[in-house]
């Protein structure tokens, strides 16, 4: 790879851009994508695989390519360190996630219930603000405080998250969709909410919950249709 290239390449990983690096393997000529024009087939193919994020190869005009996408990393960040939270810990790196919480109470927010988890404990809409959310971004809100989740819900329902979720019974998210509007919501941007969080398993316990949410970000990370899917009856 070319110096001018790799540095192209490094300056999008810093900035969290997706760009896919494309190779023909006939000579090794190399461009990336979409920061430089590409064959309609290959751009296509390019964009594919940094939605699978999975490498690709292609013949196009009997030339062989290989495609290898650079996507920035899943967050999934959590607003509250809940029970639920810790179930969810050694879920999320096998999935390809980092897992970050938000919660200012310290006494929640500990390492030892926690271990090796990124911990913020700042006030949710501060920690939101730095950490920006993007379209590899899922946040879920588990407190059940307006005071924390309603301030990382408005930021969430900024950005570009691909996933965003509350836990509550669907009393309660009503109360909650109501607050938000009263922040300048519209209906499309509240229905982008999960609420109840989770796929509909049956689920009860934390642990159970905490599989019901790590499926459905699955889902909707692949695109799958989840608009039929009922979420799980949590309490309220």
């Amino acid at each position: 790879m070319k110096a001018e290239l790799l540095a192209r390449l490094q300056a999008a990983r810093a900035a969290k851009r997706q760009v896919a690096l494309l190779t023909r393997l006939s000579d090794g000529a190399q461009r990336l994508w979409p920061d430089e024009d590409a064959p309609a087939p290959l751009a296509e193919a390019a964009r594919g695989a940094l939605a699978a994020d999975e490498a690709a190869n292609l013949t196009l005009d009997g030339e062989a390519w290989f495609i290898h996408p650079h996507n920035p990393p899943l967050r999934l960040i959590v607003v509250g360190a809940a029970h639920i939270t810790q179930a969810l810990a050694p879920m999320t790196a096998p999935l390809g996630f980092a897992l970050i919480v938000i919660d200012p109470r310290r006494a929640f927010a500990t390492e030892e219930r926690f271990p090796g988890v990124t911990l913020i404990d700042d006030w949710p809409d501060e920690a939101m603000a730095r950490l920006a959310p993007d379209a590899r971004s899922a946040v879920v809100t588990l407190t059940h405080d307006p005071k924390l989740d309603d301030p990382a819900l408005d930021i969430a329902l900024k950005s570009e998250a691909f996933y965003i979720g509350a836990l509550g019974s669907r009393r309660t998210h009503a109360k909650r969709v109501a607050r938000l509007a009263e922040l300048g919501h519209g209906e499309a941007a509240l229905a982008r909410i999960h609420a109840p969080v989770g796929l509909d398993i049956e689920a009860v316990t934390a642990p159970e919950i905490a599989l019901s949410i790590m499926a459905e970000l699955v889902a909707a990370r692949r695109g799958a249709a989840l608009g039929a899917v009922r979420a799980p009856r949590v309490a309220a």
